[in-house]
């Protein structure tokens, strides 16, 4: 089942939105923390966004930006600006579509159907964007990247392994046991010093985006990620 996020703070607009859509048999979800789209977008993780411009604190423009640093998800702003210079500032902050308020239904849903069928193909099982999140440090699974204040920065498959395993349990030690097997099939065959080589460089990408002292080691354990970065926010 695909899932819609409706960004829209006349809350009449996106029940009667909901409620249509929902005949369709897609999943909704009404957004509800517009300080922070970008959250609730890595929250639900919809497949398609539909996008109101005028919002409470930032406009649709800014949350189209900030969701397009984590995803390719169908963006269709539905507006009541109907001039071209909105339609074009929409397009050029990342959207794919964009409707007129006024809208008729059945269009919009022509639109929703066309862009999900176009991203993900009529027989393909519609899987879920991948993103995690902690604390405003994401991964992204698509690109195997980990973002931090809007700096992005490529990680090798291991290196996304083991930070990801990490970040899963923050705060808590994962064994070193844990790490070997989630990177090598037979860790009876993997030289210790390996897993070391392999967090430093972890620890090298973090220090890159700014994070330093994220990730302990706990001797004779394992290693532990503590949430340093909130702190320089």
């Amino acid at each position: 089942m695909h899932t819609i996020l409706i960004v829209e703070d006349d809350y009449k607009i996106a029940s009667m939105l909901k409620e249509h859509i929902e005949k369709y048999e897609y999943k909704v979800h009404i957004a509800s923390q517009f300080t922070d789209i970008k959250k609730e977008f890595v929250e639900f993780c919809p497949h398609l966004v539909l996008l109101d411009i005028n919002l409470p604190r930032f406009d649709g423009f800014y949350w189209c930006r900030q969701i397009r640093t984590i995803s390719n998800c169908p963006i269709i702003f539905i507006s009541a600006r109907s001039d071209e210079m909105n339609q074009i500032m929409a397009i050029e902050n990342g959207a794919d579509d964009y409707i007129t308020k006024p809208f008729n239904f059945d269009l919009v849903m022509a639109k929703i159907k066309s862009l999900l069928r176009r991203t993900y193909g009529s027989y393909a099982n519609p899987l879920q964007p991948h993103i995690y999140e902690v604390s405003g440090l994401y991964l992204l699974y698509d690109q195997h990247m980990v973002q931090w204040h809007q700096h992005t920065i490529e990680l090798t498959k291991k290196e996304f392994t083991l930070l990801e395993r990490l970040l899963k349990k923050a705060g808590k030690i994962v064994s070193r046991e844990e790490l070997l097997e989630s990177l090598w099939d037979d860790v009876d065959f993997v030289d210790d010093n390996t897993l070391s080589v392999n967090i430093t460089r972890v620890r090298k990408k973090l220090q890159q985006l700014g994070i330093k002292n994220a990730i302990e080691t706990v001797r004779g354990t394992g290693y532990k990620i503590v949430d340093t970065w909130s702190e320089l926010s």
